[in-house]
């Protein structure tokens, strides 16, 4: 049996969907969400009823204990997994900072673009001394939806997942210790790859944004990937991928590409992106947003396309691309994105050269 206890913070679509895993793996598992209302159906029964086309994962999933008590909830897991979108990243270190100890590992899933960055600087802030290892995924490895309030389809596992840690020094230590949960993990080199690896930001905002007329009018009644991503916003799409790559090429790092990526993460190619896109069976049945009031943006936009813009502009990289997604944002949802946004400047690494932000994401140590 398992013995790993774990913490999942966050009981959204993702939270519910990897607390129901680890526990029907046998993992004694605590699930933690800021809203007790949220999870009063859970509580009461005790658990998660997880669906998914694969018969292994099918069950009531028996949770160890369900709560809005941060204390107790980080008190249970020696790895914490936090699953909430990234907007909510820094509330929820803020929160942890008086109660971690020595050796937990703060994984968060995933950390888009700085998740590990802005953390580490926040619980620092804090005052936190405990020596806690910090880590991120890519991109989150399961596509779900919730089916009720206590109730969760997993609709696909992603093949492989990259997973880095500040310092990266602790990678290998991080990967050993989820590898009996999730042996999808994958070394993933720094957390300056893991964020420039974002395919978040390439596929979300934009293709939410470029069918706002349907959102609107359907309220989302489509498929999200199959049909909102047409030939022309497919082209979009590559432009912005480009940018990106051209970010992380910058920085000295070789980025995958949105096609190797599906490649990677789901087997799916084909010769643009656009027929990439549309070999990946997983997209199968997943629905558009209903609003675009959607995490797409309001999470994906600052704390996503907002820092590698950034990184765009403080290395010499023009981002014309990113920045009218940004800014069609900002309109949409009259505020600006840019003063909300993970900036290098909140960050902590405005200052820094190529070479200095290097050396901190591997060694943990601003010189």
């Amino acid at each position: 049996m398992p013995t790993t206890p774990y913490t999942v913070v966050g009981a959204g679509n993702g939270g519910k969907a990897m607390a129901a895993h680890l526990a029907l793996m046998g993992f004694d598992v605590a699930l933690y969400n800021r809203t007790a209302d949220h999870i009063h159906a859970i509580a009461k029964r005790g658990g998660i009823e997880l669906d998914s086309n694969d018969p292994n994962l099918r069950g009531f999933a028996r949770l160890k204990l369900v709560t809005a008590d941060i204390q107790a909830a980080i008190a249970h897991g020696e790895i914490i997994m936090v699953v909430v979108p990234s907007s909510a990243h820094a509330d929820i270190a803020r929160a942890c900072a008086p109660h971690l100890r020595d050796g937990q590992i703060l994984l968060l899933h995933p950390g888009r673009t700085g998740g590990a960055i802005e953390v580490a600087r926040l619980l620092r802030d804090a005052g936190c001394r405990a020596d806690v290892t910090i880590a991120e995924t890519e991109t989150f490895l399961y596509a779900s939806r919730s089916d009720g309030p206590a109730q969760v389809r997993i609709f696909r596992i992603k093949d492989a997942v990259p997973l880095a840690a500040l310092p990266s020094t602790r990678t290998d230590m991080v990967l050993e210790a989820v590898k009996d949960a999730f042996p999808q993990y994958i070394h993933g080199v720094n957390v300056l790859h893991t964020g420039l690896n974002n395919m978040g930001a390439i596929f979300h905002p934009a293709l939410t944004i470029l069918n706002a007329g349907r959102i609107e009018s359907t309220n989302g009644d489509f498929q999200f990937y199959l049909d909102g991503a047409t030939p022309s916003v497919a082209r979009v799409l590559e432009v912005l991928d480009r940018e990106r790559v051209t970010v992380a090429a910058a920085l000295g790092i070789r980025a995958r590409t949105a096609q190797e990526w599906l490649a990677l993460a789901y087997n799916a190619t084909g010769n643009t992106l656009y027929d990439a896109i549309h070999n990946q069976p997983g997209y199968v049945g997943i629905k558009a947003p209903a609003t675009l009031f959607h995490r797409y943006i309001f999470e994906d936009i600052p704390m996503s396309l907002v820092p590698i813009a950034a990184l765009g502009q403080r290395y010499g990289v023009a981002v014309s691309g990113i920045d009218s997604i940004i800014r069609l944002a900002c309109i949409i949802h009259r505020t600006d994105y840019w003063r909300k946004g993970r900036t290098l400047e909140r960050l902590g690494i405005a200052a820094l050269s190529v070479t200095e932000l290097t050396h901190f994401v591997e060694t943990g140590q601003w010189e």
